[in-house]
This record gives structure tokens, sequence and C-alpha cells, in this order.
């Protein structure tokens, strides 16, 4: 009998503890109709920035179809005639950046080696800075390491899938656009 009792104890004790942990820290709070939402506050204090949508083409980015960088969220979007992403990706950045603006695709290579001595495939070059081509490229082993900051590269790092894509999308002349 006592074993019973114990058990019962347990068991009312855990279910207690389930409903604690769901209540609302004030039971008199009116509930929100579905829809509606309360602003959550940042550990700093301040109203939390809804999260980012990775697939958003960023807004400044122009018109059309393009390839879109952006340096801040190191992204690349492809961008087809409507303006709908087909496909996006994260990069790994040289250590020389494009400034902001409107590029074109100026050369391509199916396989070189990169000016950090990685075998590279893919190579879609569209600007230069400090005397340094800039372009996107993937490594043949398929890496994405961060860049020597000792060494000037300009070659924006992908992984191999999102590299085909990119070379499939930007031949010659394709508009790339470089956003902070």
């Amino acid at each position: 009998m006592a074993g019973l009792t114990a058990a019962a104890v347990a068991a009312v004790c855990f279910l207690a503890y389930q409903a604690s942990a769901n209540a609302p820290a004030d039971v008199a709070a009116k509930p929100r109709t579905p829809g509606t939402s309360v602003p959550s506050i940042s550990p700093s204090g301040g109203p939390k920035q809804p999260a980012k949508d990775p697939l958003a083409v960023p807004a400044a980015s122009g018109s059309g179809e393009r390839v879109v960088y952006s340096l801040t969220d190191r992204r690349v979007w492809l961008v087809d005639v409507k303006g709908k992403a087909t496909r996006t990706f994260t990069v790994m950045p040289s250590t020389v950046d494009p400034a902001p603006g409107a590029y074109s695709v100026t050369s391509r290579s199916g396989s070189v080696r990169g000016s950090d001595g990685v075998q590279i495939e893919h190579v879609v070059r569209f600007a230069t800075a400090q005397d340094v081509a800039i372009g996107f490229s993937a490594a043949v082993d398929g890496s994405t390491p961060s860049p020597d900051p000792a060494r000037k590269t300009g070659g924006i790092r992908m992984k191999r899938a999102d590299g085909d894509a990119l070379w499939t999308f930007a031949s010659i002349g394709a508009k790339v656009v470089v956003v902070a």
C-alpha cells in the first residue's frame, strides 16, 4: 500500500511540475487571440528584431537577372528575370572585398590554381580591387576555409554544388551586384 501511495504522490508531483513549467508568468493575463503577437525583448532590453529571411533578395540590389553578393551576410543569391531568387547560399569571402556596386562577369575559368595555392574550379571573375582579381570559385577538394589574412586574395569560395550552379547561371557579361 505504501508503494502505491508513493507512486501516486510522485505522479502528482511530476504533473504539477509540468503544469507549472507551461503556465504563463501572470495567470491573470488575458489570452492572446490567434494571429496576434506580443513583441519579445532581446537580452539587451530592446525589442527583438524578426529573423531575417535568407531567401529574401536584398532590396537595394537592382532588378532583373543578376548575381547578388552581400558582403555583410556572406551570401549569394542567383536572381531570375522576375527578381525571384532561384538559389541562395553562403560563401567564404576573400581578404580583398569588391566595393558595393554593379559589375559584369569579365572572365571565367573552368579549373585553375587559386592565388592561395588551392586547386579551384568554376571561377567567375567580375571585379578588381587593390590589384587583385575578385571572383567566385569552389575548391576542388570541397573546402571553404577562412583565407590567410596576411595574403591578398580575391577568391570568394563556395561549396562545389553552389559553384556548379553559379557557373551555369553567370556567363560572360552577366550582372553581379555587390551590396554592403
